[in-house]
């Protein structure tokens, strides 16, 4: 059955099929008309596979998802659920024979319960609160999820009783003694997000595992289910959480966690000797040995994560201390004698396989950017993107061969939209250290004419432009306006050994800042269809900072730039900011103790010699890098008198993720290339 045949609900974003009409250059519309998959999980026998379908509702100007269903080997896919509301967060119950998921069709989020044969969902559960992070015990007897909630109530009515008497209260002040006040885009009202279990029938009252703990589980903002798990008798949970009281927004201390399903014994840690990050546990096939993810260094959140097997009485060995790269979306061999993982790797994140006796590593999967894999009969099945398309899921042999395409839900819409061909090259970046970038050709590349450059740089720092289909800088969002995209992997991006991720510390605006100036340099004498006298630099988070490191200390290079939530003053970011192990880690020390960490490389320091013209882009929600940088980058601008406009976004936060704002974002930051590089054009 054809995919473009099943969209029937009015207001989501469909393209027809490319045999129904003309291509056509790639743009915004086409990125929000992609359909986006996630969350697949096999069923018992290996035979289905569920997974969600993110589509692009523009009448409610919001994401909305749906569970499909298809075959192992790719065939029959269709629909399993269909809803205004939004269904997602698939578990399978042991029997195969149903899966359960969380939906907020009842006016909340709460568990659901569907037949894989037809029929209507059941509601599950119907807590007072909102239900979050679902698994489900090996046994399906219990079902365990997070809720918000005050750690002093005895109960979840509770809890709700006293927000219900807050939106009574006539007074709007809220009094903190401690910090976090403001976390990511949220502020906080006290609750923490808990694990409860509950008997899978959704009868009884649900235990709450982590009574009295003034913590959350899973990690915020962007811990998931993975960071939890039953142990395989069903009896107890493993779980991730940072109990460290006042310190938490300056420490990456998580630990890992045991408790009894009926909450009759206190959380024990289990990794308390390490106060690095520890997550993500995942027992063996035969329940003896529990995997997971640790880091080593205090205070950093990008260290390299390193697989950790546990053995039942407690003994622990480190399997990759060798392997120089920092694997994530772990999963075992169906025979216990391997661990498959993805990580970065060279501007790709690749698909490995581990001995799980030897440590031994070998690549399974190495271009795009591979995600969640999972054990599927003799098989291996995981998600997969690339700079040319979105994610659609494969499957494969454990030995790397006899790769087959899954799903192929946007194949109609990829050919319908041209795309531009991308091409990752090298050069002798800072100390003539190798350093990778990509280049993405215009849409309908002419090699006779010379194009346009949007100059894309990476936020994080600790990150990467790699090979992935990206939803908000994506760069054949430029190709097909006309341009080339140049991006550069700079020291401090992810992917190229944990020493070179390590370099920027210290050093923000040392080697970055070198390498992007040789790596511009190189892919101009590389590609000579780039025109290096029209080149428009744009970056966003570090990138955003970097801009107004380039406007100050470059200033002579680019026609224009764009800056979206980038840091004007380094010194008062790390004073309004939330999580600060960030700068502290990143600047070595905090502003008292080493200013000269936070002044050798800031901005604000030399915006006397800022003349290139900017598009400043902000989000009041952004609690990362606060809204204040922005504008008092825009003052900047406007008392200097350069061409320059402010974009900003009262409803968004360090990104932009409502899909109007989006299609605003590219029209915005588009058109202001097309003011600035779109002139004189030449032909060779």
């Amino acid at each position: 059955m054809r995919f473009s045949l099943l969209i029937i609900l009015s207001g989501i974003v469909c393209v027809r099929s490319a045999d129904a009409e003309s291509s056509h250059p790639f743009s915004i519309h086409d990125m929000l008309g992609m359909d986006r998959i996630s969350e697949h999980r096999v069923s018992p026998d290996g035979s289905l596979v569920v997974f969600t379908v993110r589509e692009t509702d523009l009448d409610e100007n919001k994401g909305k998802t749906d569970l499909w269903l298809v075959g192992a080997d790719g065939t029959e896919l269709r629909r399993l659920t269909s809803h205004p509301s939004s269904d997602h967060s698939p578990c399978w119950t042991p029997d195969g024979d149903g899966v359960l998921f969380l939906s907020s069709r009842s006016g909340s989020s709460q568990v659901w319960r569907i037949r894989v044969d037809g029929g209507e969902a059941q509601q599950v559960t119907n807590m007072p609160l909102d239900v979050s992070n679902l698994i489900i015990s090996p046994d399906g007897k219990h079902i365990a999820f997070t809720m918000e909630v005050f750690p002093d109530c005895a109960s979840v009515e509770q809890t709700r009783q006293r927000l219900d008497e807050e939106v009574k209260r006539k007074s709007s002040g809220r009094i903190y003694d401690g910090v976090f006040v403001r976390h990511w885009d949220t502020w906080k009202d006290g609750r923490r997000s808990h694990l409860f279990v509950l008997p899978s029938t959704g009868a009884g009252d649900p235990v709450d595992v982590m009574q009295g703990m003034d913590a959350d589980t899973p990690s915020k903002p962007f811990g998931g289910s993975d960071e939890l798990t039953f142990t395989p008798d069903g009896k107890e949970l493993i779980f991730t959480a940072r109990d460290v009281g006042p310190k938490e927004p300056w420490s990456t201390d998580f630990d890992l966690y045991r408790v009894p399903i009926d909450g009759a014994a206190p959380p024990v840690c289990l990794t308390k000797k390490n106060e690095a990050w520890d997550c993500c546990p995942l027992f063996s096939p035969d329940g003896k040995t529990m995997a997971y993810l640790a880091m080593a260094k205090p205070g950093y959140e990008s260290d390299r994560r390193r697989i950790i097997l546990r053995a039942p009485g407690g003994d622990e060995r480190v399997l990759t201390e060798d392997w120089d790269r920092s694997p994530s979306s772990l999963c075992w061999s169906a025979d216990g004698s391997e661990i498959y993982a993805t990580a970065s790797n060279f501007g790709q994140r690749s698909l490995f396989a581990i001995n799980a006796t030897s440590g031994a590593v070998r690549e399974v999967v190495r271009n795009g950017y591979v995600r969640s894999p999972a054990i599927c009969g003799d098989r291996i099945i995981y998600g997969l993107d690339n700079l040319k398309s979105p994610v659609e899921l494969s499957s494969i042999r454990p030995d790397g061969t006899d790769r087959r395409r899954v799903t192929r839900i946007n194949d109609e819409r990829v050919a319908a939209a041209r795309m531009g061909d991308c091409e990752q090259f090298s050069f002798k970046g800072w100390n003539d250290e190798t350093v990778y970038g990509y280049v993405v050709k215009p849409v309908d590349f002419d090699p006779t004419r010379r194009y346009p450059v949007a100059f894309l740089i990476h936020g994080g720092p600790q990150g990467s432009f790699g090979n992935t289909f990206h939803y908000r800088w994506n760069p054949q969002a430029y190709a097909g306006a006309g341009y080339a995209a140049v991006m550069v992997d700079f020291h401090g991006s992810v992917g190229y050994g944990q020493a070179f991720t390590d370099s920027i510390r210290g050093d923000w605006g040392g080697k970055p800042f070198e390498d992007l100036k040789l790596g511009l340099k190189a892919a101009l004498e590389r590609y000579p269809w780039l025109d290096g006298k029209r080149v428009g630099a744009l970056g966003a988070s570090f990138g955003g900072y970097m801009i107004n490191w380039i406007a100050g200390n470059w200033p002579n290079r680019f026609r224009c730039m764009v800056n979206h939530d980038g840091n004007l003053d380094e010194r008062m970011a790390y004073y309004d900011t939330e999580e600060l192990w960030f700068p502290e880690w990143d600047h070595m020390g905090t502003p008292w103790d080493n200013p000269e960490g936070y002044e050798k490389h800031n901005p604000v320091n030399f915006v006397k010699n800022w003349k290139t013209p900017m598009l400043v882009i902000h989000g009041a929600h952004d609690y990362r890098v606060v809204d204040t940088q922005g504008i008092g980058t825009f003052n900047v601008l406007q008392r200097l008198g350069i061409p320059s406009r402010l974009l900003y976004f009262p409803d968004e936060n360090h990104w932009v993720l409502k899909p109007h704002n989006s299609i605003l974002w590219h029209d915005t930051v588009i058109g202001w290339l097309d003011q600035w590089l779109k002139t004189h054009q030449q032909v060779r």
